[in-house]
């Protein structure tokens, strides 16, 4: 091998390597990057590295969609809270409101006392005034808003609860915004529909029927307009009719059990109390399979059973009902009812007594028996949906109890005396209130002479 020859003595250590500038720069650069992404970590202002992703955050969108399957499944509940989950994420977006509002008033109908009913109903109210803040000629949102007020109206007139505002005053602005949003949109068929509900009820039957013809040439695949169609007939008295329509509203809209409980209570004024019951079990069996515990459907199938004088199946099925929810005064008030046709009137004291009075739960007799447990229930007020139900004959049965050595009279007459001040026209609760005051007078008689 030749060697190179260069003039310098030999060594045998290493060669010193000159300093690189470039190099220097760099690690210099990257300690003071380093010192930088530290503090930034520490401020906030940057995450640390390998941590984990965060879920993707849902989109308003996702929770409309939501809203509408469940809505369309018959899950009403769950599709008011996704709409308001959308509507946290979204809360200038005119649909989300109106179809908020629209299913809450549809929500109402599944409810069974006034209070529940009234206060959902106001929340409607308020989601529409969402809306029309947004947007005040918007034929869709004043469609809807005159839907929200008719109910509201049709529910403060069958109520006596403490609510300053006048139904008619409710009825006649709810027809003013369904006229505008005609007067918009002259081919909104959920704005006739609805304009024709308001109709019927003014009792303008032969217009109402002209916008919900109107309705449904425009729109053949709206549940609402067939619901709305099946009303108006069912208003005039066309049982019949009612039923198709709200059978072709059923076709579209299979899983919503209010249309089988408007079914069911047409069959009854048809008196086919059988075919009455299967529609009833057709919304428990969509409720059971969803998971639901609505206990309006046993209400209406102890109603149709009580009918038919088969008072036990009717005990059990309102008793079902109470299990459902043990704190609505009307399933007492309904067990009472029972119980009264049955001529149980032990048993229908202590019912009528918390659908009426209101009872502690230690002096709950009704749901110890049935629980196992005693809760605490608020009376219904005295309305005309429950003057003649459970105030008249609460009043009737403790008069019927009352004896020389147990007399319930002062409370019986306490009780028809509140149904003769508020309804003092009414010649049939007249005579109801007559005939018991007899009884007590007797009874008064008896303990005089003993």
């Amino acid at each position: 091998m030749k060697t190179e020859l260069t003039g310098r003595q030999p060594h045998f250590h290493p060669e010193k390597r000159h300093s690189n500038p470039y190099r220097a720069l760099l690690y210099f650069s990257l300690i003071v990057g380093g010192i930088w992404l530290i503090l930034q970590i520490n401020s906030g202002t940057v995450e640390p590295l390998f941590m984990p992703t965060p879920p993707p955050t849902r989109t308003a969108n996702s929770f409309q969609v939501e809203g509408q399957a469940a809505f369309e499944a018959g899950h009403i509940g769950a599709a008011i809270s996704a709409y308001q989950d959308a509507l946290s994420i979204d809360p200038d977006n005119i649909d989300l409101w109106v179809e908020l509002a629209r299913i809450q008033t549809y929500s109402s109908s599944l409810l069974s006392t006034d209070a529940e009913r009234i206060e959902r109903l106001q929340e409607a109210r308020s989601s529409i005034e969402q809306a029309v803040e947004l947007d005040p000629d918007d034929s869709n949102v004043l469609a809807i808003r005159a839907f929200v007020l008719n109910w509201y109206a049709s529910a403060l007139q069958g109520s006596r609860l403490e609510i300053d505002e006048d139904p008619r005053s409710l009825l006649n602005e709810a027809e003013r915004d369904a006229a505008r949003a005609y007067t918009l949109d002259p081919n909104n068929a959920l704005g006739l529909a609805f304009y024709a509900e308001i109709l019927i009820n003014q009792q303008k039957w032969a217009q109402a029927e002209q916008y919900i013809i109107q309705a449904l040439e425009i729109d053949q695949n709206s549940f609402d307009v067939y619901r709305i169609y099946g009303y108006v007939y069912e208003s005039q008295g066309y049982y019949r009719s009612a039923i198709e329509m709200y059978q072709k509203a059923v076709q579209i809209s299979p899983n919503l059990t209010f249309l089988y409980i408007r079914i069911g209570r047409n069959y009854l004024a048809l008196e086919a109390h059988d075919t009455a019951r299967e529609y009833y079990e057709r919304a428990v069996r969509i409720n059971e399979q969803l998971g639901i515990q609505d206990p309006v459907p046993y209400i209406e199938i102890a109603r149709a059973y009580t009918r038919d004088g088969h008072f036990f199946v009717a005990i059990l099925n309102a008793e079902q009902a109470l299990r459902f929810n043990p704190i609505n005064a009307n399933t007492y008030g309904q067990l009472g009812s029972i119980y009264t046709r049955a001529r149980n009137y032990e048993d229908a004291k202590p019912a009528f007594r918390c659908a009426i009075r209101g009872c502690t739960a230690e002096e709950n007799e009704v749901a110890e028996r049935v629980l196992g447990n005693g809760v605490d229930v608020e009376g219904l007020p005295l309305t005309s949906l429950t003057v003649a139900y459970y105030y008249a004959q609460y009043g009737s049965v403790l008069a019927a109890l009352s004896r020389p050595a147990e007399n319930y009279c002062p409370e019986a007459l306490a009780v028809l005396s509140e149904v003769g001040v508020a309804y003092p026209e009414d010649e049939v609760l007249q005579s109801i209130i007559q005939e018991n005051q007899n009884i007590c007078s007797r009874v008064g008689s008896a303990r005089s002479s003993d």
